[in-house]
This record gives structure tokens, C-alpha cells and sequence, in this order.
């Protein structure tokens, strides 16, 4: 004889008098956790696992998805900020072609001035070779900074950097420069960083440029680490 099975609450009354046969709960079938024989509700309960399935595969592709931008953050960012000046962040030079048609506008002298900030994580000595340079719209010029490992282990370290003010950005094109680039220093290792740089003539033709006689050039270094998510320049 199989196992004995819970009567619903109305099943005594509804037997006739002289019958034996007994009507099982379908409440109590569901709270045992037994499958049900109807059709729909079978068809229900592969739906919901058809959607978990999704859900979960969706889920795991956004984790790993994740993941890789976290690695890709340093190049995207870059490449994002150079395209657009955000925050002042230099633009990219425009090649050798550019350079060779560009005409000094002599009439427009600019002050450059230098900055250099260490992230609190990072033991290194930081610092600009020149506190400032004299420059012109369609001239090129080239500066330094300098960066010293101090402790007895080496250290890999990379930078952002800025201008200010932040709508100069747009016309202050690197040709070279360590931004955005792992530097490895060993221990007490100095290393002199050249920064090749020009500022487009069509910052002399910008109205909003006509008050704008100094601009400074920010460096701002962090130790390299893995996923390392770099703060946005001016936004910090």
C-alpha cells in the first residue's frame, strides 16, 4: 500500500455514504513540492527556467564584460578625452602635415606654466624641470619633468594630466609625451620626462581665448595597479 495522502478540509463531507474512496489535496501536493500533472502549469514552470537560464547567462556576460573594461579604462578614457578636450585634457597632435603649415601668430604670446602632483599611494619624487616657458599659437616647444623612485623596491607609476583653463584643452596638442604610459623605475632610479607640445593657431581666433594669457600644464601621477580606474582631469 502506498503512502497515505492529506485530505483537503471539505473532502470528508463530500463523500457519498457507503464509498471508500477518498479525495487527495492538491494544496497539500504543492507544499510536499510534487510536480503537477496539468499541462499549463508544466508549461509555466519551463518558461520560469528558460528565464532564469537568460537572466543568470545575461548576468555572467555583464560580470566578464565588467571586467574587461576595467583594463580597457586607461586607453578608452584616453582616447575619449584626447578626441574631446574634456576637462582640459590636451588634444592629440594632427601629424608632420599639420606642423609644416602652421604659422606662428607672433601677436599672440602665451605664458606655460608647469604643475606636478603624487597620488598619496605612490613613493615618488615629482616635479617639473621649468616652473614656466613663453610660448606663441603655432609654435612648437618642448619641457621637462622629472621623476625620482626614492624606496628600495621598483615601482610602476602612470599619469593623467590637464589644463587649465579647462576650454584651452581643445587647442593644446601633445606631439610627445609620457601621459597615459607605464613608467618603471627601479629603485632610486631618476629619469628626465619630455613633454614636445604646441598650441593650434585657432586658439588666437577664438573669442572666448581673448582674455586667456596663461595656461598651465598638470601632471598628476599614480601607481600603476591592475583595473586601475583613472579620475576624470578637473573632475576629481
Amino acid at each position: 500500500m502506498g503512502p497515505r495522502l492529506p485530505l483537503c478540509a471539505g473532502a470528508l463531507r463530500a463523500l457519498a455514504p457507503g464509498r471508500t474512496a477518498l479525495r487527495p489535496c492538491r494544496d497539500s501536493w504543492a507544499a510536499r513540492g510534487l510536480r503537477s500533472s496539468n499541462p499549463f502549469t508544466r508549461r509555466q514552470e519551463e518558461e520560469w527556467r528558460r528565464r532564469n537560464r537568460t537572466v543568470l547567462t545575461y548576468i555572467a556576460a555583464a560580470a566578464v564584460g565588467m571586467v574587461g573594461m576595467s583594463y580597457a579604462a586607461v586607453p578608452l578614457y584616453r582616447l575619449y578625452c584626447q578626441a574631446t578636450g574634456l576637462g582640459g585634457t590636451t588634444g592629440a597632435g594632427r601629424g608632420a602635415e599639420r606642423l609644416e603649415k602652421m604659422r606662428p601668430v607672433r601677436q599672440r604670446p602665451l605664458k606655460v606654466t608647469f604643475n606636478a602632483d603624487v597620488h598619496a599611494g605612490l613613493q615618488w619624487n615629482f616635479r617639473p624641470q621649468q616652473s614656466e616657458i613663453y610660448v606663441v599659437p603655432g609654435e612648437t616647444a618642448l619641457a621637462f619633468y622629472k621623476a625620482k623612485n626614492p624606496t628600495d623596491k621598483p615601482i610602476i607609476g602612470i599619469s593623467t594630466y590637464n589644463v587649465v583653463p579647462f576650454e584651452a584643452g581643445q587647442y593644446f596638442n601633445k606631439i610627445q609625451c609620457f601621459c597615459f604610459e607605464e613608467q618603471w623605475l627601479n629603485p632610486q632610479e631618476e629619469v628626465d620626462m619630455p613633454v614636445f607640445f604646441y598650441i593650434d593657431p585657432e586658439f588666437a581666433e577664438d573669442p572666448k581665448m581673448d582674455k586667456v594669457d596663461s595656461i598651465t600644464l598638470s601632471y598628476t601621477f599614480f601607481e600603476a595597479k591592475e583595473g586601475q580606474h583613472l579620475p576624470l582631469p578637473g573632475y576629481q
